[in-house]
């Protein structure tokens, strides 16, 4: 198959939030076969579908060459060393959330995997950040821009992002600096 670019939604609402993402990007670093590109800046968003506090949420841009099924078993291994447990049946709040949105080009309809991922154009969290790190990037089926559906969700889903917070980096440094609410114990 060879080396392709892959997106991946990050979100996290339990704990020191930009902890666990720090640490979730630090294990796709460490991905075999794998080169980490970029991280789009943190939005906070209220939870959808799932009780609990918001979400801080980004999309990360990697290059693999692993594939899709076996990409999407490495990023439930980091979730689940990570602390999330998975309840069939139950959407609840997690210390991480990983969902591979893109493998290149690949279309996948398997019962644990569906590339492209099935819900992400309706999600702002998912394409707010992925907008803002690949604006021109087209989407299956339509075949529009990121930047276009951003766009259109602004408009059809106002209430979905409460804002953009900055880079990991920035909060990480202002959290350093006492900026932060609860904390809890991320596994790392």
């Amino acid at each position: 198959m060879g080396v392709r670019t892959a997106y991946i939604s990050l979100g996290s609402n339990l704990g020191d939030r930009i902890l666990a993402l720090e640490a979730a990007v630090e294990k796709l670093k460490a991905l075999a076969d794998t080169r980490y590109i970029a991280l789009s800046g943190l939005y906070e968003t209220s939870p959808i579908e799932v009780e609990g506090g918001p979400f801080l949420n980004a999309v990360a841009v990697i290059k693999t060459g692993l594939e899709p099924g076996k990409l999407l078993r490495k990023l439930l291994d980091i979730e689940t060393t990570m602390g999330r447990t998975r309840e069939p049946g139950k959407r609840g709040s997690r210390i991480i959330d990983l969902d591979l949105l893109l493998h290149g080009n690949t279309a996948v309809e398997e019962k644990d995997l569906i590339l492209p991922h099935p819900h992400m154009l309706l999600r702002r969290f998912v394409m707010d950040p992925l907008a803002e790190l690949a604006p021109d990037l087209k989407l299956p089926p339509a075949w529009i821009t990121a930047s276009t559906a951003a766009a259109e969700l602004a408009v059809h889903r106002p209430e979905q992002v409460v804002g953009r917070l900055g880079t990991l980096e920035e909060r990480k440094f202002r959290t350093q600096n006492g900026e932060h609410g609860t904390q809890e114990k991320v596994k790392t």
